[in-house]
């Protein structure tokens, strides 16, 4: 006797819990997602959580809501997570890059090099004189990023990866507009990091 299968929104409270649920990824999950996303909204509202849905790029997560003014905050289900210097700089770099090829592609997949990532960030980050140990710290970074879910390493190809969509609900298009203030801040944070090891014994 086969054993009966398991609820589909069981399956999809159980995914959005642990995280971002991609189409791509699972396309008959995604479906549920769908068909479930009102009962999903109903039944994580108490816990002040709500459901981001993008169809036409294709994730769901869930989000902490902000206490209402007055209200007491309760403990968050979903962590806020503390980004590097780095990490932070090349998901803006990420953004910008993500919105310039929009704007001029008709393509749907930005795909970086390696190589190409380590070239966005040079101009920001300090100067050690070791390219070799520079590169390896872009690829620590990289890294991060893929565990953040906002890059997606190509299959068969370590050195390409994909810009995934949802680095635009992280950084929205109002920090996007004021991206240019921000990257020459992280031009002169850098600065001020090589001048600080250009002086140390």
């Amino acid at each position: 006797m086969n054993a009966p299968k398991p609820d589909p929104f069981s399956l999809v409270i159980i995914s959005l819990m642990k995280g971002v649920s991609y189409r791509e990824s699972d396309p008959a999950l995604w479906q549920h997602v769908l068909e479930c996303q009102l009962r999903v909204r109903d039944h994580v509202a108490p816990l002040h959580l709500e459901l981001v849905l993008d169809e036409a790029e294709g994730y769901a997560y869930l989000r902490q809501q902000q206490p209402a003014e007055g209200e007491a905050e309760l403990p968050r289900l979903v962590p806020r997570r503390q980004l590097s210097y780095p990490v932070s700089l090349l998901l803006a770099l990420l953004r910008k890059k993500l919105a310039e090829f929009d704007a001029r592609s008709g393509e749907t997949r930005l795909v970086l090099s390696l190589e190409e990532i380590v070239e966005m960030l040079r101009l920001f980050l300090p100067n050690t004189g070791n390219e070799a140990r520079a590169v390896d710290k872009i690829e620590q970074h990289v890294a991060k990023v893929i565990d953040l879910g906002f890059l997606r390493r190509l299959k068969g190809d370590d050195a390409r990866f994909e810009v995934r969509r949802i680095v635009k609900t992280f950084v929205d298009a109002q920090w996007l507009g004021d991206l240019e203030r921000r990257l020459a801040e992280y031009r002169a944070h850098g600065n001020a990091l090589t001048g600080e090891q250009s002086g140390e014994v």
